[in-house]
């Protein structure tokens, strides 16, 4: 008993140290925007770069989105109507679905120097128990409301593709194998 509880405060301490290091982690500049014509009205960016930025995120959309086996699994994550059918199948042939892209972040144009930040831009989603929150497909929370704003600067890493299906219960469970794509 005696050396379980040594572990367990071992592994207490660890999952702690890698918390605060998070919290210290660099913030950098970003814009949030919940459509194209958002960013065109409300941006000091051009409209070349908001549809760049926008066409960008929307063809990573299908690659990296989280995907589910069940339209209720989804639905369940990301709330009633917020998901659609997938361009994939599994394996055996069943339907993939995957939430819909709620909104983009890029890089944002009034950082230091006037040079565009380092973010890729990327498709957001906002999960059913966090409606207001702006979340990207590796499920890093990025904001509560749309315009400027500063993020992690992990957040504004490349997202990763999601080869594998998710079970109710978050992204961060995961299911069957996706087949190639149905384009």
């Amino acid at each position: 008993m005696k050396r379980w509880n040594s572990i367990s405060a071992a592994a207490v301490m660890s999952v702690s140290a890698i918390a605060l290091s998070a919290c210290d982690e660099p913030k950098v500049d970003a814009e949030i925007f919940s459509s194209l014509q958002q960013c065109t009205d409300n941006s000091g960016s051009t409209r070349e770069q908001c549809e760049q930025g926008y066409k960008e995120a929307r063809s990573q959309h299908a690659e990296v989105a989280p995907k589910f086996t069940s339209k209720n699994d989804c639905e369940g994550e990301f709330g009633a109507g917020r998901c659609e059918q997938a361009p994939y199948q599994t394996r055996s042939g069943g339907s993939v679905f995957m939430p819909l892209m709620m909104g983009y972040m890029m890089g944002s144009m009034m950082n230091s120097g006037g040079r565009r930040s380092s973010i890729f831009p990327q498709p957001l989603y906002r999960a059913a128990d966090d409606p207001k929150g702006y979340r990207t497909a590796d499920n890093r929370k990025v904001s509560s409301k749309t315009g400027r704003t500063q993020v992690a600067s992990s957040a504004g890493r490349r997202p990763s593709m999601k080869r594998s299906t998710l079970s109710r219960g978050g992204f961060g469970a995961s299911g069957g194998r996706l087949g190639s794509a149905a384009t």
